[in-house]
């Protein structure tokens, strides 16, 4: 996720904090690079223009020039404007009764998908969300969105088979309502390869029929400027209230989401970050502004654990490595914990300092091997590994489709960590880095 910018700016950063004072020669250079950086990350001209502009002015103030520290400041006062860019702040949607949201966009932006990615977000957040089938143009859409929302454990709407009536459609939905305990109703709408007036006449009139207190476009955060200019489009017929950006997981550029809300004046609301159905977050400015300049986003990280992680899972595990009595189960336990968390490339993407790390990433086939080594073990062996003989090591090789070699290299990094895990000293470094568990007097 804007790794080309992200990678960019801190080189500028970089060559700024280089310097023991900073002059307007200093920053002119600078924010040259900066507003390439922009350009080439597919932000809009006029906005990135904007930008270098208000953060020109800022860096020539005399309270930076004089600085102990100017590199320091100047990359503060790049992270203030960048959350301006972004919105300021996360606004929360309008619930107020009868809390109807409309889901509109260009065909392929992710909107049936992203209408499950919400209704199961505000499942988890107390309300009870009721889906809605109106695209009537894509007959796949309706039984898309009837899987989906079977996955995620949320009634749906489906018209009658055939039916061309968007309005009809509109009020056997809102009689369907009434049978049902929902309290927030989300509309998946039809959409187009293009933008036409068939499409836009469509959705003015379903939006006057609905009175939706939040019309929201859905955009694909991978198309850069085509985005811009659908929002625009969008923004000019009519009455977004914001915006839902979708594969932002994908873009290295990231263009899009700079320009999208300084270009249509309506926030960000959401962000698909993967293509699972609970990889659905609010949009806030500060987190993203922070990731981008390579500071890091631990409060999200810290929310997305506490809502994977099982305490009493945690729990019982924290005592079984204080007893050094941690197995390939408990292994195997803590692997799929993780997995949770979501792709680890982006969780340690949240953690400050990590995209400076040019030559860092995590092998996710590799990881996958070492899963199928564990799961090719019976649960015995898992609680036993000494008895890994020569012979059951080689079965264990062909089960998980890896060889002999890799099967050892595992065993004997484990007996590593369970020697290092017996060490207290070493244990108390090791669970110091972990939130949440230190080690107590107990």
């Amino acid at each position: 996720m804007f790794s080309q910018l992200s990678d960019k700016l801190q080189g500028v950063f970089k060559d700024l904090r280089g310097h023991g004072t900073i002059s307007e020669a200093n920053i002119a250079d600078a924010l040259r690079e900066v507003r390439l950086a922009l350009l080439e990350a597919d932000v809009h001209y006029r906005v990135a223009k904007d930008f270098v502009a208000k953060v020109k002015d800022r860096a020539l103030g005399q309270d930076v020039l004089r600085s102990v520290t100017p590199g320091q400041q100047i990359v503060k006062i790049f992270h203030d404007e960048l959350t301006q860019l972004l919105g300021g702040a996360n606004e929360a949607l309008n619930l107020s009764k009868p809390g109807r949201i409309m889901m509109v966009g260009l065909h392929g932006a992710g909107k049936t998908t992203s209408a499950a990615k919400l209704a199961l977000f505000l499942k988890k957040q107390g309300k009870s969300p009721l889906l809605f089938a109106c695209d009537l143009r894509r007959p796949a859409a309706i039984d898309q969105l009837v899987t989906l929302g079977a996955q995620v454990g949320v009634p749906v709407f489906q018209p009658e088979s055939g039916e061309t009536n968007l309005e009809k459609v509109g009020k056997d939905a809102l009689a369907w309502a009434e049978t049902q305990n929902g309290n927030v109703q989300i509309f998946d709408t039809a959409g187009r390869l293009e933008i036409d007036e068939v499409l836009i006449g469509e959705l003015k009139r379903f939006s006057d029929f609905l009175h939706p207190q939040e019309i929201l476009l859905v955009c694909d955060a991978a198309t850069g400027q085509q985005a811009v200019s659908v929002a625009t489009h969008f923004q000019g017929a009519l009455e977004l209230t914001g915006l839902v950006l979708t594969k932002l997981d994908g873009d290295a550029r990231g263009g899009a989401a700079l320009s999208l809300r300084e270009v249509t004046r309506r926030p960000i609301k959401f962000a698909g970050v993967g293509e699972k159905v609970d990889q659905f977050e609010p949009f806030f400015p500060e987190r993203l502004a922070g990731r981008i300049l390579g500071m890091g986003d631990v409060v999200s990280l810290v929310e997305r654990a506490a809502e994977a992680i099982d305490e009493e899972e945690a729990a019982q595990l924290e005592k079984k490595i204080r007893a050094a009595n941690f197995d390939f189960n408990d292994f195997l336990a803590q692997f799929k914990m993780l997995r949770r968390l979501g792709p680890l490339e982006n969780i340690l993407g949240m953690l400050p300092g990590m995209s400076n790390m040019k030559n860092f990433s995590v092998d996710e086939k590799q990881l996958k091997r070492v899963e199928a080594i564990v799961l090719s073990m019976t649960p015995g062996e898992r609680k036993s590994p000494d008895i890994l003989n020569a012979r059951r090591r080689q079965r264990i090789a062909r089960g998980s489709g890896t060889s002999v070699t890799e099967v050892n290299t595992l065993l004997q990094k484990f007996a590593q960590m369970k020697k290092m895990m017996k060490n207290a000293g070493q244990l108390k470094k090791m669970l110091a880095r972990v939130p949440g568990a230190g080690m107590s007097g107990r």
